[in-house]
This record gives structure tokens, sequence and C-alpha cells, in this order.
């Protein structure tokens, strides 16, 4: 999987300095990755933001407490199998994701099913692609 082909689209902005910090080196270990930020609203001004920002190429992921947990090496295969396909992770705002999206979706992630703020959310799935171009390229940094 090219991580290249991976954009994250997360509602809100990061004002905790060391997630900042802990952000800021994961995208440097992913060149290509992108993190699009949109203003916090309601929650359907929030889907009107997201479906604008998404490029018709685009499938969408929703990461959501009720979405599929994987462990780290299904989801290195899981985006192994999307092979060329250009994904778009959504990390929604305090108040979810309306029901119109999560329909729209093309595939329903849960980094855990414990709540996170949208802040650690995007940390932890930095970290998590990170993770999963390490298992796929066959690096050390992932010990199972």
């Amino acid at each position: 999987m090219n991580l290249s082909r991976c954009r994250i689209i997360a509602i809100g902005k990061v004002r905790k300095r060391w997630v900042q910090d802990g952000i800021e080196l994961y995208l440097k270990r992913l060149p290509g990755l992108s993190v699009t930020e949109l203003r916090d609203s309601t929650r359907h001004k929030e889907a009107e933001a997201i479906r604008q920002a998404l490029r018709p190429d685009e499938q969408l992921v929703l990461l959501m407490e009720q979405g599929k947990t994987l462990t780290s090496i299904d989801f290195a295969q899981r985006l192994n199998d999307l092979g060329s396909e250009r994904l778009a992770f959504v990390i929604g705002g305090a108040d979810g994701l309306t029901d119109e999206l999560k329909a729209s979706a093309r595939w329903q992630l849960s980094l855990s099913p414990m709540t996170f703020p949208h802040e650690l959310a995007r940390l932890l799935l930095l970290e998590q692609l990170y993770r999963a171009q390490a298992i796929l390229q066959g690096s050390p940094y992932h010990r199972a």
C-alpha cells in the first residue's frame, strides 16, 4: 500500500503541543500523507464540509467506535489488499458523524471500543498507518 494515496480529514484543530509533536513525527515518517483540518461546527455542517473536502477518487473510511476493530497486522493487510485505491480517513467532531455520511463510507474503522479525543485519535491513526507500512515492509518497528 502506498500511503501517499491516503489522507486524513479531521474535524478540529490540535491544541495540545505534545500531541502536535507526535503528529509531526509520524507525518515526517510518512511522506506524501496529508492531513486536512476542517472547522468544528454542527454534525450536519461538518458532514457537508467532509463531503466537499473529499476528492472524487477517494474512498471514505470513517473512524468511529462502532466500526470494525482490527489488529495492526490485519489493518496492514487490509490496506495492502486495497492496493492503489485512494483513501480518506475521516475523524469526526465531538458530536459524531451523520447517518448519511456513515452510509456512504467504504469502511468504518474503530481504533478501539473506547472513545478518544479527536486529537489523540489522529495521533493513534498516524501511528497505526506508520506501523502498517512497517509491517508490510518487514521493518523491525512492529514486534508481534
